[in-house]
């Protein structure tokens, strides 16, 4: 008795094999990896001094400390400036779905989404996470 087909065993074979050039690629990737550490540690510098650990400041040995403060509201302007930084990054797909298409789902789709955007820019401006005071 029979379980697999010639069919159905050809297909396995196809199919373990579309997989082969991504093995030879991983292989190939750990290989380098592997000989491009093993190269730094044998021909890097061995020794580490005291001196190797202090900034270097133009030959001015550093005053201070190099880390300031910073208020919360810069991190926050950060993120928020991300957020919409990485939401409009969804306009240029949409452009190019949008420029055979004549019918309204597109354009509605994107006037949603404008919305959303306008409604969490409105919050934050009411929130008072641009005022500077």
């Amino acid at each position: 008795m029979q379980v697999f087909s010639t069919s159905t065993a050809f297909n396995i074979v196809a199919f373990s094999n579309s997989y082969v050039p991504l093995a030879v690629m991983l292989l190939v990737s750990a290989a380098m990896v592997a000989a491009f550490l093993i190269l730094s540690y044998m021909l890097g510098p061995g020794r580490r001094g005291p001196v190797k650990g202090i900034p270097y400041e133009s030959g001015i040995d550093p005053v201070g400390s190099a880390q300031r403060p910073f208020h919360v509201r810069f991190y926050l302007l950060a993120v928020l400036f991300l957020l919409f930084d990485v939401e409009l990054v969804f306009f240029y797909p949409w452009a190019v779905l949008y420029h055979g298409d004549r019918s309204g789902f597109f354009l509605i789709e994107i006037i949603i989404f404008s919305v959303i955007l306008l409604v969490a820019f409105a919050y934050a401006w009411i929130k008072g996470v641009f005022d500077w005071r």
